[in-house]
């Protein structure tokens, strides 16, 4: 994207033409100096998304990363399926939990019915560090059909790509696959250490549409609550 071709937000903004019954004139003029910070917003996202697709070619994986998955072990190529692009999200469900988080199950639940639009594109899977009975059996308690599961039996995933220390921690990773070589290209890598102050810890962009819907609310994501496994 040019930015040197495009309009200045202010003269974007300038085209709305949306007003609400009985709002106040101090109201219109925030909502439109509002309006324009959020088309910059936009195109700030966008630059960053560009600069992510620019990134020169990540570590070749060059371990034969094994899975348990509900149909018996596969290795990590398999993963890809007939996709050239593979995401993978580790959630936290490790055998010292004795249930799944429920940040990552609503996060996880979030994907149900969007997994087929998704897998248009790329191959999409989930790992967690507990045995494979333990992970279907939460799927079926969710009532997740479309989600692919596997289980990280070894640790050996985990540790090199969510957590040195095989802590019980999620993570996002996305991994390529050009002419047989297999590469890492992005995973998220914002820590909670990196939170502004007062800040819950977040990454961005932020996939789960939980905390985007809410930032769109007077309330705000609040703090004193999370999701919960069971209501």
């Amino acid at each position: 994207m040019d930015s040197s071709i495009l309009k200045p937000a202010s003269e974007l903004a300038r085209a709305n033409k949306a007003h609400f019954p009985n709002e106040s004139a101090e109201y219109r003029r925030a909502r439109q100096n509002l309006l324009v910070e959020e088309i910059e917003l936009r195109r700030h996202i966008e630059r960053v998304a560009e600069l992510r697709r620019a990134l020169p070619p990540g570590g070749e994986v060059t371990k034969n990363y094994l899975f348990q998955g509900e149909n018996g072990k596969v290795n990590f190529a398999d993963l890809f399926g007939d996709k050239q692009t593979l995401a993978i999200y580790s959630y936290m469900f490790g055998p010292q939990r004795q249930a799944p988080c429920p940040m990552c199950t609503s996060f996880m639940s979030t994907w149900e019915h969007k997994l087929p639009d998704i897998e248009q594109r790329i191959a999409f899977v989930f790992t967690a560090r507990s045995p494979i009975a333990r992970l279907v059996e939460a799927k079926k308690a969710r009532g997740w059909t479309r989600h692919k599961i596997f289980s990280d039996a070894s640790g050996d995933y985990t540790r090199d790509y969510v957590s040195a220390d095989d802590a019980d921690v999620p993570g996002y990773s996305v991994f390529t696959r050009r002419d047989g070589v297999i590469r890492h290209f992005w995973s998220g890598e914002m820590s909670g250490a990196m939170a502004d102050p007062g800040q819950d810890p977040r990454g961005a962009p932020d996939f789960d549409p939980l905390w985007t819907v809410l930032d769109t609310t007077a309330e705000g994501r609040g703090t004193d609550w999370y999701p919960k496994l069971a209501y």
